[in-house]
């Protein structure tokens, strides 16, 4: 059984193919809705049972951001994409209004709101495509590998907003990446699957003491240097999650 509790920021890794996009399609819906298969046991989101909630209403709930926020993005300007979703739900102008500027606020691109999604950079898009889930104050974001087509630079401020948007709003959020040495000091739990099937879950300092190779992830850097430093006999009370986080460890060792 899998149960993530509301506030979690959890961070889902595994190798491609192992079934965790799959699994995100299940939290708002798509599945068993919109993809076909054999769907067994049962899947409870925010209090509503997923196979017996239609999608237009699992959406109030949960948020779906894609790989490519080009598939997400559609409209001649960024305010009118953040404002479809509230559009379809028949809200009144004011409203929608409200909600949008606020969106753009939180993902601070309001000054862009008048602007064509396809003149914006991959990670303006992003952040556009996370302001449209918002704008439909749902309880649970699902991003699954958000930051696929960004740079380093770029994907790190996606993951300090996602932070953002978890510490002050309360948002659960559950994250697809590959990239464990950006994402993981933001998550407070981390996920392995492999195989369709969750293989690890725990603490990111404690999962990374574990061989995660063995399930086609690719261990940080960081990571491998300070176990290095444990077979080597040095006590790494804490496997560090960043550079600062590394810099202390060190002193310690040294001292």
């Amino acid at each position: 059984d899998l149960e993530v509790e509301r506030g979690e920021f959890v961070l889902l890794t595994g190798a491609s193919g192992c079934g965790k996009t799959t699994l995100c399609r299940c939290f708002n819906g798509l599945i068993p809705h919109f993809y076909g298969g054999d769907l067994r046991g049962e899947i409870c989101v925010a209090g509503f049972n997923v196979r017996e909630t239609p999608i237009h209403k699992m959406a109030l709930k949960v948020g779906f951001i894609f790989q490519n926020p080009d598939s997400q993005l559609f409209s001649l300007t960024v305010e009118r994409d953040v404002a479809f979703g509230l559009e379809n739900l028949g809200m009144d102008r004011e409203e929608i209004k409200r909600r949008v500027d606020w969106a753009l606020e939180v993902v601070r691109m309001k000054e862009y709101r008048h602007s064509a999604p396809y003149e914006l950079s991959g990670g303006q898009k992003q952040r556009i495509a996370i302001a449209s889930v918002l704008a439909m104050n749902p309880e649970v974001i699902v991003l699954d590998e958000p930051t696929a087509y960004l740079d380093p630079k770029t994907a790190l401020r996606i993951f300090q907003l996602l932070d953002e948007l978890n510490q002050r709003l309360g948002l659960t959020v559950v994250l697809v990446e590959h990239r464990l040495d950006l994402a993981s000091r933001y998550a407070s739990r981390l996920m392995v699957m492999s195989r369709g099937r969750i293989v690890l879950d725990g603490d990111p300092t404690t999962l990374f003491h574990h061989r995660l190779e063995g399930y086609g992830v690719t261990t940080p850097r960081l990571i491998r240097f300070f176990r290095e430093l444990e077979r080597e006999g040095y006590i790494v009370e804490k496997l560090p999650l960043t550079t600062e986080e590394a810099s202390a460890v060190l002193r310690r060792i040294i001292s």
